[in-house]
């Protein structure tokens, strides 16, 4: 029995990204309407509001794991293929130190879109951890478990400060007042 081309499992996948992709732009697009045609339901319940639109950001990014796990199946045999996913891991983790950095210089401006991008930046960070130590279980070859483990340590590393930052900076709030 013949297997499923190279050509064709790229494909699917690239099929499975694209679907997430337009599922992810129709559902922010539905929750965008609902704040325009409901704005006093939005400001009677901005807390309901905001913690709707963080499940919706946890489940776009829960989505991702689909697409994401079918291309760890088909790059798992190539060594040079997994070796550059785990690259282009490395370098999308260099972008959560970056935007907490972002969110720190834009920390006073109100409905800033690079505030916005690096918050939702670090709120990604936990589902993008999980995604690297399946990425790292999954990883056949030495160097890209290595460089899938250094994506891990600045990702986790990150998040930490992150969080460290924001409860010196909470308490720092609570205590001017």
């Amino acid at each position: 029995m013949n297997s499923i081309p190279w050509r064709v499992q790229f494909g699917i996948v690239a099929a499975g990204y694209a679907a997430v992709l337009l599922l992810a732009a129709l559902l922010v697009y539905d929750r965008h309407m609902q704040y325009v045609n409901h704005p006093a339901d939005v400001m009677a319940a901005g807390g309901m509001y905001a913690g709707g639109d963080l499940i919706l950001a946890l489940f776009i990014g829960c989505l991702f794991f689909i697409p994401t796990f079918l291309l760890i199946l088909v790059i798992r045999k190539s060594e040079t293929a997994y070796t550059r996913y785990a690259r282009v891991l490395l370098g999308l983790c260099f972008t959560v130190p970056v935007c907490l950095l972002g969110l720190l210089a834009v920390a006073n401006q109100e409905n800033s879109f690079l505030g916005e991008f690096c918050f939702y930046r670090l709120l990604a960070s936990p589902l993008v951890i999980v995604g690297l130590v399946l990425s790292w279980l999954f990883a056949p070859f030495s160097r890209a478990r290595h460089l899938i483990l250094y994506a891990l340590g600045i990702e986790a590393a990150t998040l930490v400060i992150g969080l460290v930052v924001f409860v010196i900076a909470s308490g720092a709030v609570r205590g001017s007042h």
